[in-house]
């Protein structure tokens, strides 16, 4: 049965925004009109948030709340998903799919943050800070230009070399490194940055080799062992990305037999689920490595700026319908609503529903002023502007159409 809903008063959509999510969203809200609005400073036990979603419209979270297919059934009323974050592995891309409900991200917006935390990683870790620096804190003077290094003229591995792995590149080479990449895509190079042979040629020719890619299957683990044995001796690593990226226990080998002579890592394959919850990792018994909690992109400038930027995304999805962005859905992007009704229909992508939908139109003598569609292997989602006189009873007959997942009107 296709869920369906007429449009809402500002009033009565309810947005729910979890884990502590920047104050920037919800001024986003309400300065468009949205006044019910529920906030959390963490996650939310399973019981308590199946109970706050029940009548949610609209779901904010960060990286800790799972919404699982399962979750999904207890949320009807649920229209798109926004994750203030940059991953989205938390969402299950395919449920949120077949149920009509596209998914937002910020990819971008943290991106100076993470850049500059790894910077200052290779820097501290070149120079040897983070071992002298333990030893002096049990009372050890350990002054020694042993293993610490300039940046000037080393050469800098950056494995995916995206929005992060650029801005990366570009930082270290007005510190005098030299910059080489790996990336599965064609990428243009920035600055005097020149794609390596392979990834194996990377890890051999690299002095530090640094991680931003996406948790794939492609990904996973991909510093193993076996990696490991081709990295050059005594280079500094550092994984930023995703916690499945470098295999932890192949790291504290290479960390304990002098293969690797430092590593920052910034996300672990499991982390805490909580600020109170141990953090427990084999890394923790090296001195010559940099261990933070995944804050890569938590400065107060990231988060204003996603909480911004992901509320924008779902306000103008409420709005108007468009979709631009979306991870998980057909991109749509559309004019302000003025003077017309709109209505959003989502469907399977199957032969045929385009015509179904405009017989409907033509049927109930519908005039249509703009339609727009788009589709993924999936979903389709059409979009038509009609006028306000005709538009409640061709949105009923839309209902009804075989292949329907969700129809909205605004107006």
């Amino acid at each position: 049965m296709a869920n369906s809903n007429t449009s809402l008063s500002k009033d009565h959509i309810k947005v729910v925004l979890l884990e502590g999510i920047h104050p920037s969203a919800e001024e986003v809200f309400r300065k468009d009109g949205y006044t019910n609005i529920f906030t959390a400073s963490k996650s939310l036990p399973q019981q308590e948030l199946r109970d706050v979603l029940a009548d949610a419209n609209f779901l904010g979270i960060r990286s800790r709340t799972q919404v699982t297919e399962e979750l999904l059934a207890f949320a009807p009323k649920l229209s798109a998903i926004g994750c203030f974050c940059i991953g989205t592995n938390q969402v299950d891309l395919d449920a949120t799919t077949a149920k009509g409900i596209p998914v937002f991200n910020a990819p971008f917006a943290n991106t100076r943050s993470v850049a500059e935390l790894v910077l200052a990683e290779i820097i501290l870790l070149l120079r040897g800070v983070p071992a002298k620096s333990a030893a002096a804190h049990r009372g050890e003077w350990l002054k020694s230009a042993v293993n610490s290094f300039e940046t000037r003229g080393k050469i800098l591995g950056i494995v995916g070399y995206g929005h992060i792995g650029t801005q990366i590149g570009i930082l270290a080479e007005n510190l005098g490194m030299k910059v080489q990449f790996f990336d599965i895509e064609k990428q243009l190079s920035l600055g005097n940055a020149r794609p390596a042979d392979s990834y194996q040629q990377l890890l051999k020719t690299s002095d530090v080799v640094t991680f931003h890619v996406p948790e794939t299957e492609q990904t996973q683990n991909m510093m193993d062992q076996e990696a490991f044995s081709h990295l050059k001796d005594g280079a500094i690593l550092v994984n930023a990305s995703r916690g499945t990226v470098v295999d932890i226990d192949a790291l504290a080998d290479a960390l304990q037999s002098g293969k690797v002579n430092g590593a920052a890592i910034d996300v672990f394959p499991k982390e805490p689920k909580s600020n109170q919850e141990e953090f427990v990792s084999r890394l923790r018994e090296f001195d010559n490595t940099i261990l933070t909690p995944h804050i890569g992109g938590s400065t107060k400038e990231a988060q204003i700026n996603i909480g911004i930027e992901v509320s924008e995304k779902l306000v103008k999805y409420s709005n108007n319908g468009s979709t631009l962005s979306s991870v998980n859905f057909p991109e749509v992007g559309l004019p302000e609503l003025v003077g017309k009704h709109r209505i959003c229909h989502i469907h399977h992508n199957e032969p045929g529903i385009l015509a179904k939908i405009n017989d409907v139109f033509s049927t109930t003598g519908v005039n249509i002023s703009a339609q727009y569609l788009q589709t993924n292997a999936s979903v389709g989602y059409v979009v038509t502007d009609i006028d306000q006189t005709s538009s409640q009873e061709a949105f009923e007959a839309l209902k009804q159409i075989k292949g329907t997942i969700k129809s909205r009107i605004l107006y």
